[in-house]
């Protein structure tokens, strides 16, 4: 019987930065008998004992063989969950029974890598081949992916095989009973959700052709009340860019030692993927984490993973000024290099022109695809501002949208077959925009050139790659209106790939309507995100605060902007302002020529601040305090060897509370003493209290000295701020 162990092929033990993985090969696929704490040395005799703990019993009315969830579950191991595979082949073919091949699973172990599993399969239902990957990362977290091959002997020659889902799974144990996951809408990304694990399946599908502002980002599941700073977690990311589907599904009667589920995949549209002899599909990497330590766990493996990579930008990420906010469409040379010369006095090293340089486009309802410079607003071309701007020691970036086109577009006259929407008509506009099919292989090649060619005029050393569309009825036209969400996400990878590849060192940020694509896929190839088109910073300490759960600040940036807010007409005062841009690839987006001798003396100030300690932001570790009051945030980063750290106390509105009361500093080294210094430099914000706490003038002063086991341990009772306000601190050990 399928289902009934061979014992012959004893459990592997991974292990890594406190995570055991265990895996038993035994039957036809493998399954995860334990993902979680490290379990320490075992020999053989505790991985068989190990595999005895997976609950085998036989209950009345139910199957005659235990329930097994492996990694490719499926209805043959009585699993009535969410399989990882399905399809057909022409209504046939419709329960995958995969097994292991003999000598199919190969364990590797690389100090870059981590553990790794191989485990090769047939399936003699389907006729389909996997090859299914785990690996344990030197940071901990388990890397899933699959590869789904249709042999080139197979006899139906004729027919594609329809694959509809592949879906990474992972168990839950049973105590994992909350679940913590993310909504939002333009300019109010990434908002925190959570509800209890119940039977069924919690499911997110998202069918926007890219991951959008609502998406799941990060699923956590966790022990009851889990937060910040305690409680077990374990997490779920798809390092895709383009839909997906996420689910925590729990079953009345469990399977094997779990009761739960946490997962999920690509979303393939109907007909997206059809297998002939010979082809083949490969799911994008699915990442887990665990942690014992809380949220602040999860992110510390991420943003670990993330720092490890080759690709991950080491230089101090330097200081942009934007133009978007600050003129808009009003594109005049004089009014740009006197924005420039702002720029440089305060200290900024990245200039980035935002929209509006291109053939006609002097609004939004034109001109996407038509990438040459106007000649009517610049008849010398960029290269006058270009070359002010590395005049003045700053880095010249430049704003496109690569994926969208304008029907208002001489590129759209000349090619609308170009464009990625059904034969019979465009449909709806969104944006006053449709997208370019760059599946085509015309439109793909004019876009690799056009933008190559700017960026070798100009000497760009950074794009801002904004991506504003939804994809909806996304066929491509001159393929015959297949479908191409998927293959539209790939060709967008080969683009900037193909760009990076012709311009060593270009950097790219992933702008998507602000933070719509954000995920590990779009990270492998851009060197920061956008977070929100939202720059008000009361809206953007939560949408930051989440942001950096997956990614570590450095790939996130963050801006001063106006007051009042151009998003939401909230005025606030620059302390907020420059506090919010500080954890962060900081940026301004703001007129600097409308600004007077007191605030770009501010700002300089701010930029300067940020620059002492932008070293430590790219390599220390994120903490965010469990704080009662929803109210108020006080976040942090602590440096790798805990010898300096900087935290934000921030309130976004008023408590019912009077007091605020002791709140811990997580992070710190209690055997060593804190200089607490409070940062005035860019100013103090207003505080709500008429005498303070005997603490705060002392650590103004930078006169106060407390033991880090208080400071960590106790606290601080902290000072009632006024709303929209916040506080920075900086602890340096003695």
């Amino acid at each position: 019987m399928p289902n009934q162990p061979s014992n012959t092929r004893p459990p592997i033990h991974f292990r890594a930065a406190g995570v055991s993985l265990v895996i038993d090969l035994e039957g036809p696929v493998p399954t995860v008998l334990h993902w979680g704490a490290d379990l320490g040395e075992l020999n053989g005799d505790g991985l068989r004992a190990l595999a005895l703990s997976t609950p085998t019993e036989i209950t009345n009315n139910g199957p005659d063989l235990p329930r097994r969830l492996t990694l490719l579950p499926s209805e043959r191991d009585m699993w009535t969950g969410t399989p990882a595979v399905a399809g057909h082949l022409g209504g046939r073919r419709t329960s995958p029974r995969p097994v292991m091949k003999d000598a199919g699973a190969q364990v590797t172990h690389s100090d870059d890598l981590g553990s790794t599993l191989e485990a090769e399969l047939a399936d003699e239902i389907t006729g389909l081949e996997y090859t299914l990957l785990v690996r344990l990362t030197p940071q901990g977290l388990v890397q899933v992916r699959h590869r789904v091959r249709r042999p080139a002997d197979d006899q139906d020659a004729e027919q594609p095989y329809d694959l509809s889902a592949v879906t990474a799974l992972m168990p839950l144990p049973p105590r994992a009973t909350e679940i913590l996951d993310f909504t939002g809408r333009w300019a109010r990304e990434r908002q925190p959700q959570r509800l209890p694990v119940v039977d069924g399946s919690h499911h997110r599908h998202v069918r926007r052709g890219k991951p959008g502002p609502d998406s799941p980002y990060l699923t956590l599941v966790g022990t009851a009340s889990f937060a910040n700073r305690s409680g077990e977690v374990w997490g779920y990311h798809l390092a895709w860019s383009g839909e997906s589907h996420w689910r925590v599904e729990r079953l009345p009667e469990g399977s094997g030692g779990s009761t739960s589920v946490i997962g999920g995949g690509e979303a393939l549209r109907p007909g997206e993927v059809r297998l002939l002899p010979g082809e083949e599909y490969v799911s994008p990497d699915a990442f887990f984490a665990w942690s014992g330590q809380g949220i602040d766990g999860v992110s510390d493996r991420f943003h670990a993973y993330l720092r490890a990579r080759s690709s991950h930008p080491v230089r101090p990420r330097p200081v942009i000024v934007n133009t978007w906010e600050a003129v808009y469409f009003d594109h005049t040379l004089d009014r740009l290099k006197a924005l420039v010369d702002k720029a440089a006095e305060v200290g900024a090293e990245r200039f980035v022109l935002d929209d509006g340089w291109f053939l006609g486009r002097r609004n939004d309802t034109t001109s996407l695809g038509d990438w040459q410079v106007d000649p009517q607003v610049w008849p010398d071309g960029l290269s006058p501002l270009a070359d002010h701007v590395r005049a003045r020691g700053l880095e010249f970036g430049l704003w496109f949208e690569p994926e969208m086109i304008s029907l208002d577009s001489e590129t759209a006259r000349k090619h609308p077959e170009w464009i990625l929407a059904p034969s019979q008509g465009e449909g709806a506009p969104m944006r006053q925009q449709y997208v370019i099919d760059l599946t085509n292989p015309e439109a793909f090649a004019y876009l690799l050139e056009e933008i190559s060619a700017a960026v070798a005029a100009f000497g760009v050393a950074y794009i801002k790659w904004d991506h504003n569309r939804e994809l909806q009825e996304a066929v491509s036209r001159g393929r015959g209106d297949v479908v191409a969400v998927s293959a539209q996400t790939h060709a967008n990878y080969a683009l900037m790939d193909a760009l990076r590849e012709r311009h060593p060192g270009l950097e790219i940020e992933s702008c998507s309507s602000g933070g719509g694509r954000v995920d590990l896929g779009i990270m492998a190839r851009t060197d920061r995100v956008w977070a929100s088109d939202c720059i008000d910073p009361v809206e953007r300490i939560m949408t930051d605060r989440w942001t950096i759960a997956l990614l570590p600040p450095e790939l996130v940036g963050v801006h001063v902007g106006s007051s009042p807010a151009h998003t939401t007409s909230r005025e606030t005062d620059t302390t907020l302002r420059f506090a919010g841009a500080l954890f962060g690839h900081a940026g301004v987006e703001w007129d600097l020529t409308s600004r007077n001798d007191e605030e770009l003396a501010a700002l300089k100030a701010f930029i300067d601040f940020h620059k002492s300690v932008r070293p430590m932001i790219a390599r220390g570790r994120v903490v965010n305090a469990d704080v009662a009051d929803e109210a108020t945030t006080l976040r942090g980063v602590v440096d790798t060897d805990a010898a300096r750290a900087v935290y934000i106390w921030a309130r976004t509105v008023t408590s019912a509370a009077t007091l605020s009361g002791q709140v811990q500093f997580p992070g710190l080294d209690p055997a060593r003493s804190y200089t607490v210094r409070i940062v005035s430099e860019f100013g103090l914000p207003s505080f709500s209290g008429r005498i303070h706490s005997a603490w705060l003038q002392q650590a103004i002063d930078g006169e106060l000295v407390l033991p880090g086991s208080v400071l960590a341990t106790v606290g601080l009772p902290m000072p009632t701020l006024a709303a929209q306000q916040a506080l920075v601190l900086e602890l340096t050990a003695r």
